[in-house]
């Protein structure tokens, strides 16, 4: 057994969901985009869904992501949070 699923309650390789946030502005969708295929080169742009809030200062875009371990989820995560466009990500 791999050790690292010992540590992780998810099993890899796995289709996962991310949940990203930030201000309604022009390239926030490019921005995500970017970030989100430098860690999943097989991303398929087509699938993300994207929601404003009920006032449409924000938007949320859900990114079905294929998950080869945890490294690069968190990498992937940390990438998203230290972008300077994205409010938060879930």
């Amino acid at each position: 057994m791999n050790t690292e699923n010992l540590d992780s309650l998810i099993e890899y390789p796995c289709d996962f969901p991310l949940k990203v946030f930030g201000k309604q502005q022009p390239g926030f969708a490019q921005a995500v985009l970017a970030v989100v295929m430098q860690h999943d080169p097989d991303f398929n742009a087509d699938k993300i869904e994207m929601r404003a809030s009920k006032t449409a200062k924000y938007i949320s875009l859900t990114c079905n992501i294929r998950a080869t371990s945890r490294q690069q989820l968190d990498a992937l995560y940390q990438t998203l949070c230290d972008h300077p466009m994205v409010t938060m990500v879930m």
